[in-house]
């Protein structure tokens, strides 16, 4: 056992809360640990100029971390006049995930914003938005009369830190790990993205791939508290 009792295959503790947010047409605040992020998705009528007359719908996503999220004051980036590079990686990275298992085709001439904003950060934001995004996505759908994705999608930070592969990360392990990844998941095991990265030490692909398994295993367990949420 290690990490405060927690196995190195083993995730924090997941919660998800739907309807947090009244007015929006789906939502969720889901946790990983102390890491908490609050999802909507919202419902218009149209779509972006380029997809007009075309019948397809369209889903974009934004991401935020309010000022008080990492304990120390951050300035909002609307004061600073312009969104960091982070920012807009994870927005794009939201996106391409709902994207991957929603059939756009069937939304007709539909936009659905999903808004993930981070009130506590202690590591795996990008990839709790997701997780939680979906659920919000999914019960907006419902409440809509629209299509639900086909398929769920989820995901989970995996790393070596000090020689040893460890899921679901917190901030503290993040900043010491010497290879850092988020995978991102089809509910029937197909992979979406990888994001790996070497921060200290270069791996091998025998270890690329046991955190990619690693990552598999405790997505499945991601999945079952999505399906539950939304059941």
């Amino acid at each position: 056992m290690s990490r405060e009792g927690r196995r190195p295959d083993e995730l924090r503790a997941v919660e998800i809360a739907t309807g947090f947010v009244e007015q929006a047409t789906g939502s969720a605040l889901i946790s990983f640990g102390a890491t908490r992020v609050l999802c909507t998705a919202s419902v218009e009528d149209g779509v972006p100029r380029w997809l007009a007359g075309s019948g397809r719908g369209w889903l974009t996503a934004e991401y935020g971390m309010l000022p008080a999220s990492t304990g120390q004051r951050m300035q909002r980036e609307a004061s600073a006049g312009k969104q960091k590079g982070r920012t807009v990686e994870i927005q794009r990275l939201l996106g391409r995930s709902l994207r991957a298992v929603y059939d756009l085709e069937t939304l007709g001439e539909h936009t659905v914003w999903i808004d993930c904003d981070v009130i506590q950060a202690d590591g795996g934001t990008r990839t709790a938005a997701i997780s939680g995004a979906w659920v919000a996505l999914t019960l907006a759908a419902r409440r809509a009369g629209l299509p639900e994705p086909a398929d769920l999608v989820g995901a989970v930070s995996v790393g070596i830190v000090g020689g040893e592969p460890l899921l679901d990360l917190d901030y503290s392990e993040d900043s010491a790990a010497d290879v850092d990844m988020n995978v991102v998941m089809t509910g029937d095991g197909r992979l979406v993205e990888v994001q790996a990265t070497a921060e200290r030490v270069p791996f091998t692909r025998e270890e690329l791939d046991a955190l990619v398994d690693l990552a598999a295993g405790g997505i499945r367990d991601i999945g079952a508290r999505q399906r539950e949420a939304v059941a």
